[in-house]
C-alpha cells in the first residue's frame, strides 16, 4: 500500500502527467477515437514537457546573474527561492507535504463542483511547494499529524481554487477569453498588478498597449521577441557583469571564460528559454483547452483548467519583458527601503519576479496599456518583496533559513494562516480554517444572486 501511495504521489507531483492525464479525461468523456485520444495526450504531454524544459532554460540562465548582482552590489540576506526552501522543509515535513498535495487536489475538485469558483488548478509543481509551507505552518501550530493533514488539505484546496479566481477578471480583459485560468502561486500579486492598472488608467488619457510599440524601419527586428528580450537581457547581464568584475566571473561562474562573452551568451540563453516556453505553450493551449470541454461538460460543469503563468507570454511578448524589468524595479526599491529601515533584506529572487513580473505585465497590459504593465508589475515586484519577510516570523525553524518562499500566495495565505496559529494556537487555526471556508460560500452565494438580477435586469429591457 506504501507502495502504491509513492507510485500515486510521484505520478501527481508531475505537472505535465497531470496535465496529460486531464487531456485524456477530457477527451475520452468527449467520446473520441482511440487515436484521437492518444494523440492529443501525447502532443499535451510533449509540449509540456517544452514548457517546462523553457522555463528550466530561463532559470538557469537567472542563476549566475543572481550570483552576480548579489557580488556586484555586495547584497546579502534571505533570498526568495521555492525551490531551495522546499527542499529544506521536505526533510522534515515530506509525508504530510505529500498527503496536503494529494488531498488538496481532491478539495479543489470539490470546491470547484459545489461553487461558482470552477477552477481546477493544474500547475502541480508550485500546488505541491504551496503544499509544502502549509505543512510547516500547521505543525508549528502544534496539531496533531491527522489534524495537520485534514486542516492542510481543506486550506490547501481553498487557496489553489481562490487563487485563479483573483486573477480571472483581469485575466479575461488580458486575454480576451474566459476559456482557461491562470494557476500559479503568484496569483494574488498579479491580481494587485492588474488592480493598480485599473486604478491608475484614464479615460482622457489611455495607454497604449505595449503591443502597440512602434519600431522605426530600419529597427524593425525589434518586433521579433526572441530579438527584443536577447538584446535587451544583453544590455543588463553586461552592465551587472561589469560591476560583478572579470575576476569573480571567471573564476567563480564562467570556468574560465571571458566575463563579457559569458554575459551575453547567458542573455542569449535566456532568451532562447523564453522562445522554448512560447512554442510549449502553443502546443498545450492548442490540446487543453478542447480537451478540457468534456471535463466541464462531464464532471465539473463549466471548469476552467488553472495553467502555469507562461501561458499569458503569447497574449503580449512585449509586455513580458516590460513586466519583469518592473517588478524587479520594484523588488530592488524593497530591498532599499529594508536597508534603510535595518531590516532583514529581500534579495530580489529573480526567477520569482520573471515569472510572475512577466504574468503581471501581461495582465496589467491588457487592462491599463503600457502604463499598467509597469505599475502593475511594480506593484507585484514590492509585493514579493515585502511579503517573504512577514512570512518568516511564521515557519518556525524553517524561518531561520537563508532562503524562503517567493511568490505573493505563499505570503498572503501564509501570513493568515501563520499568525492566527502563532496567536491563537490550534483552536484558532481550526477556526480561522472554517470561517475561510464559510466565507468562500458565502462569496459564490453573492455572485450566483449578482448574475441572477443582472440577468433579470436585462431581461426587464429587452
Amino acid at each position: 500500500m506504501n507502495g502504491f501511495l509513492s507510485v500515486l504521489l510521484d505520478i501527481f507531483r508531475q505537472p505535465a502527467v497531470i496535465v496529460a492525464l486531464i487531456s485524456l479525461i477530457g477527451l475520452a468523456l468527449q467520446r473520441k477515437k482511440a487515436t484521437d485520444v492518444m494523440q492529443g495526450t501525447i502532443r499535451t504531454l510533449v509540449g509540456f514537457l517544452v514548457l517546462a524544459a523553457g522555463a528550466g532554460v530561463v532559470s538557469n540562465s537567472l542563476t549566475p546573474f543572481g550570483d552576480m548582482f548579489q557580488h556586484a552590489f555586495h547584497v546579502q540576506g534571505v533570498v526568495p527561492n521555492n525551490e531551495a526552501i522546499v527542499g529544506t522543509v521536505l526533510v522534515k515535513y515530506g509525508s504530510e507535504a505529500a498527503l496536503i498535495f494529494f488531498f488538496g487536489m481532491i478539495v479543489n475538485i470539490l470546491l470547484s463542483m459545489t461553487s461558482r469558483f470552477k477552477y481546477i488548478y493544474l500547475s502541480g509543481h508550485v500546488a505541491f511547494y504551496m503544499a509544502t509551507m502549509i505543512a510547516v505552518i500547521f505543525e508549528v501550530a502544534g496539531l496533531p499529524t491527522w489534524g495537520v493533514l485534514l486542516w492542510g488539505s481543506i486550506a490547501q484546496g481553498l487557496i489553489v481554487t481562490v487563487s485563479p479566481a483573483l486573477v480571472q477578471p483581469f485575466m479575461k480583459q488580458a486575454t480576451g477569453t474566459d476559456e482557461v485560468a491562470l494557476g500559479h502561486t503568484g496569483g494574488a500579486g498579479i491580481a494587485l498588478g492588474g488592480l493598480v492598472a485599473m486604478l491608475t488608467r484614464s479615460k482622457k488619457h489611455p495607454s497604449k498597449s505595449t503591443e502597440d510599440i512602434k519600431f522605426p524601419k530600419g529597427l524593425g527586428f525589434l518586433r521579433d521577441t526572441t530579438v527584443i528580450v536577447a538584446l535587451s537581457m544583453a544590455v543588463i547581464y553586461v552592465i551587472v557583469a561589469l560591476f560583478a568584475g572579470p575576476a569573480y566571473i571567471e573564476a567563480k561562474l564562467s570556468g574560465g571564460q571571458n566575463f563579457l562573452v559569458f554575459a551575453v551568451l547567458q542573455a542569449a540563453t535566456f532568451s532562447a528559454g523564453v522562445f522554448i516556453i512560447l512554442a510549449g505553450v502553443r502546443v498545450v493551449l492548442g490540446e487543453i483547452v478542447p480537451a478540457f470541454k468534456g471535463i466541464s461538460e462531464k464532471l465539473v460543469k463549466n471548469a476552467k483548467p488553472a495553467l502555469d503563468v507562461p501561458m499569458t507570454f503569447t497574449f503580449a511578448p512585449n509586455a513580458v519583458l516590460i513586466g519583469f524589468l518592473s517588478s524587479f524595479v520594484g523588488g530592488i526599491v524593497g530591498m532599499a527601503i529594508m536597508a534603510v529601515a535595518h531590516a532583514t533584506i529581500i534579495i530580489p529572487g529573480i526567477v520569482a519576479h520573471f515569472m510572475t513580473g512577466a504574468a503581471t505585465g501581461v495582465i496589467a497590459n491588457g487592462v491599463g496599456g503600457r502604463r499598467g504593465a509597469v505599475l502593475g508589475a511594480f506593484a507585484n515586484g514590492l509585493a514579493i518583496t515585502f511579503l517573504p519577510l512577514l512570512l518568516l516570523p511564521v515557519l518556525g525553524d524553517v524561518g531561520l533559513a537563508n532562503a524562503t518562499y517567493s511568490d505573493a500566495d505563499f505570503g498572503v495565505a501564509g501570513v493568515i494562516f501563520g499568525y492566527i496559529g502563532k496567536s491563537g494556537g490550534q483552536i484558532a487555526l481550526i477556526a480561522g480554517v472554517i470561517i475561510a471556508v464559510v466565507v468562500f460560500y458565502l462569496a459564490s452565494l453573492l455572485m450566483t444572486r449578482h448574475e441572477r438580477s443582472k440577468a433579470a435586469a436585462v431581461a426587464k429591457t429587452e
